[in-house]
């Protein structure tokens, strides 16, 4: 998440092993997860590691981890939506790469409907926080590993239960340095007269809040229908509004942001960090060990059932308020 501001006192959100759940869902041991906390691991380690460099744009450390994701994307069976998996857009003399699967609906209709589901894969390299002779890499392991790692396994989930709209999955590249592989991507589609559906974004997920009763905010809360209908699918509420993030104006801080702009579409990020639940924005010490992966499983089981219910729902029910 781009972030140039004193994010104090957002209200905390509990793990999903805390959540007071419905009447409708499941108690925990009856949980079947999509996927282990193993896999999840395997992911955030790979992508927070020191051989990637922090992952900073226009770095080989990054263009490593575009290898590793157009990997994963091949192994699952999903296709390139581009002539590669490589989505390449021009920083002044360096190249970036949004890393872009897809997924066709089994609806002959509903399958025009494409909804993306994303996250930034890029981090700020080195850092001066925290620095030491031993250690000046920023792994972003919760910023954004978490995110990406949630993206892959849902990719898939999916793949092997396909749905009846399409999804393309968007791993985005220069986020930190403002936004510029979504503004490009946005903009791409907007040339192309791309209809795009909606935008559900995941932004640092690997650690989780505490003292309420829904597992991630969404920012933009109240901009559209997406938060209510997600839950009505999931049977709990698993997405929150946050009074805090809605001050902050994080709806604008994200990758979701571009596609509202640009194609006045409902475009939304979940997160479940605050300054006050991790210390490590932005730190030498955002490292893999320091992840909540129990969390993170029943987080990415959770975001199935929702994301199921919107993705094979007759009628599109997300629609923009305001």
């Amino acid at each position: 998440m781009k972030k140039h501001f004193l994010f104090i006192g957002i209200l905390t959100l509990t793990g999903c092993a805390n959540l007071k759940q419905t009447s409708q869902s499941k108690s925990l041991d009856e949980v079947k997860h999509i996927t282990t906390e193993a896999s999840i691991k395997s992911h955030v380690s790979y992508l927070a590691s020191d051989e990637l460099t922090g992952r900073d744009t226009g770095t080989e450390g990054i263009n490593k981890a575009a290898t590793y994701l157009s990997d994963e994307f091949k192994s699952y069976g999903l296709k390139p939506f581009f002539s590669s998996y490589r989505d390449s857009f021009k920083i002044e003399s360096k190249y970036g790469y949004n890393v872009v699967g897809f997924l066709e609906g089994t609806d002959e209709k509903l399958k025009d409907d494409i909804f993306i589901i994303g996250a930034h894969y890029d981090h700020i390299g080195f850092s001066g926080r925290g620095k030491s002779a031993k250690d000046s890499i920023a792994n972003g392991a919760n910023d954004n590993a978490s995110g990406v790692a949630t993206v892959l396994e849902l990719a898939k989930y999916f793949a092997t239960h396909p749905p009846k709209r399409s999804i393309m999955f968007v791993l985005f590249s220069a986020e930190e340095i403002g936004l510029l592989g979504s503004k490009h991507l946005a903009q791409r589609f907007k040339s192309m007269n791309q209809p795009i559906y909606a935008v559900f974004n995941i932004e640092m997920v690997g650690v989780p809040l505490k003292n309420v009763d829904y597992s991630a905010f969404l920012t933009g809360y109240k901009m559209s229908t997406m938060a209510d209908r997600f839950n009505h699918y999931s049977g709990k509420n698993v997405l929150g509004f946050s009074p805090e993030a809605a001050k902050m104006e994080l709806f604008k801080r994200s990758d979701n942001y571009p596609f509202y702009t640009e194609l006045n579409i409902p475009s939304q990020t979940i997160c479940t960090f605050n300054f006050t639940n991790y210390e490590y924005y932005h730190h030498v010490k955002d490292e893999t060990q320091h992840q909540d992966f129990t969390h993170m499983n029943y987080l990415i089981t959770d975001l199935s059932l929702g994301l199921s219910g919107l993705l094979n729902e007759t009628e599109s029910s997300i629609k923009l308020l305001e």
